[in-house]
C-alpha cells in the first residue's frame, strides 16, 4: 500500500539491503540513505525528516556533514582576500587551540555548552581573558561567514562569550633598565628596535615590516604609508638624534626594498621573542612585553610636555579611550608631583 502524499518513501536500490528514504520539501526533492537494513529503523529516520521539516529545523543532508574546519578555511580565505595583517594571529589560534576541540565537530554539533566548556579548559589552562576572547571572535566569526554564505553553511549562532579583560598595561622601561637590555644583546637591530619603540611608542609589527625607503636619512624621518598600520592611517615623525644614528646604519649599503632591521647574516629580522626574553629578564625587568614600550613611550612624551593630541598622533592611538588604557602615569611621576606639592 503506498504512502499517504507528503510523507516520503522508503526504497532499497538494485543488489543492496540498505534502504533509502525519499522526501520533498518546498518542491525540492531528497534522497538519503538511512544506513540500515532494518525498514523499522529507515521508518524512524524518515520520520524524523519530516519532523524537522514541519518545525523548521530542517537543514539538509549536506549541511549536516559541514565541520567547523571547513569554516575555518572560509575564515582564512576572506582574511586573505581583506588583506588582513592578523592572518598569521588567526591561523595560529586555531592550529594551538581551536582545532584540536573543533576541527572536526559538525557545525550542528557545536552549541552554546560545549563553547562554555571549551571557555572553562582554557581558563583551567591559565589561559588569559584576552586570549581566550580573541579565540572566541575567530570562531564567531568563522560562524558568521558561513551564515551569510550562499547557501548558508550554518543556520544558527551559537552564543559565544565576551569574558571581561584586564587590558590596562602595565610595564614600564626605565633608563636604567633600557641600558641593561641593549647591554645584553647589542646588536644594531635589537638596539634600533628597542630605541624606536621606546622614543614613539610604535607597534612591533610596523617596526619588522619597515622598508629602507621609508627611512630618509638626510631629511632625518621615517614614515608610515596608509595601510601599512594597525588602524591603517598614515605617520611620519622626526627622528631624534639617537634613532638618526642608529637607522644611518641599520640603512648603509641596502636598497630601497630591503628590511630596514637585518641580523649579522643579512635576513630579516622577524620574530625576537627569545632573544627578547632573555635580554628583558637579565635587565630585571622579567615579562615586560616590546608593547610596553608604548607606555613608555607615551609616558615620555607626556614629561617633555607634548600635547596629548600629538602624543596620540606619533603613536597610533586613534581613540582617547583607547590612549587612556595605557595609563600612562608611573608611581615615579606620582612620587615626584606630590614631593613637589611639599615643596610648594
Amino acid at each position: 500500500m503506498p504512502r499517504p502524499r507528503g510523507t516520503g518513501s522508503l526504497y532499497r536500490q538494485k543488489d543492496s539491503a540498505v534502504w533509502w528514504i525519499k522526501y520533498h520539501r518546498n518542491g525540492t526533492s531528497f534522497r538519503e540513505s538511512t544506513r540500515t537494513t532494518e525498514k523499522r529503523q529507515a521508518s524512524r529516520v524518515l520520520a524524523k525528516r519530516l519532523a524537522e521539516i514541519n518545525t523548521g529545523s530542517f537543514v539538509g543532508p549536506t549541511h549536516e556533514r559541514i565541520t567547523v574546519g571547513e569554516l575555518a578555511e572560509d575564515l582564512f580565505r576572506d582574511y586573505r582576500i581583506n588583506g588582513r595583517k592578523t592572518t598569521d594571529d588567526v591561523q595560529t589560534r586555531w592550529r594551538l587551540h581551536l582545532k584540536p576541540v573543533f576541527e572536526s565537530r559538525r557545525v550542528l554539533e557545536v552549541t552554546s555548552d560545549l563553547v562554555a566548556k571549551y571557555v572553562d579548559q582554557r581558563q583551567r589552562e591559565n589561559a588569559r581573558n584576552a586570549t581566550i576572547n580573541r579565540e572566541m571572535a575567530a570562531l564567531k566569526r568563522m560562524f558568521r561567514i558561513g551564515m551569510y554564505a550562499t547557501p548558508p553553511k550554518v543556520f544558527r549562532l551559537p552564543k559565544f562569550p565576551k569574558l571581561a579583560e584586564d587590558n590596562i598595561r602595565k610595564g614600564f622601561l626605565e633608563d636604567a633598565q633600557y641600558k641593561k637590555l641593549i647591554a645584553y644583546c647589542p646588536d644594531l637591530w635589537f638596539r634600533a628596535l628597542v630605541e624606536i619603540g621606546r622614543t614613539y611608542g610604535w607597534r612591533i609589527s610596523e617596526l619588522i615590516n619597515l622598508q629602507v625607503k621609508q627611512v630618509d636619512v638626510d631629511e632625518r624621518t621615517i614614515r608610515l604609508e596608509p595601510g601599512t598600520t594597525k588602524n591603517k592611517d598614515g605617520r611620519e615623525v622626526t627622528m631624534t638624534t639617537s634613532v638618526h644614528s642608529l637607522l644611518a646604519q641599520c640603512v648603509a649599503g641596502k636598497s630601497s626594498e630591503d628590511a630596514v632591521f637585518t641580523r649579522s647574516d643579512g635576513k630579516p629580522v622577524r620574530d625576537f621573542r627569545d632573544t627578547w626574553a632573555k635580554a628583558t629578564k637579565a635587565a630585571g625587568v622579567p615579562g615586560l612585553l616590546f608593547h610596553d614600550l608604548r607606555r613608555t613611550a607615551a609616558r615620555n612624551l607626556r614629561r617633555a610636555g607634548i600635547a596629548e593630541g600629538v602624543i596620540m598622533k606619533i603613536g597610533g592611538w586613534r581613540t582617547r579611550s583607547v590612549f587612556e588604557r595605557y595609563a600612562i602615569v608611573s608611581q615615579t611621576d606620582i612620587a615626584d608631583a606630590l614631593k613637589k606639592l611639599e615643596a610648594s
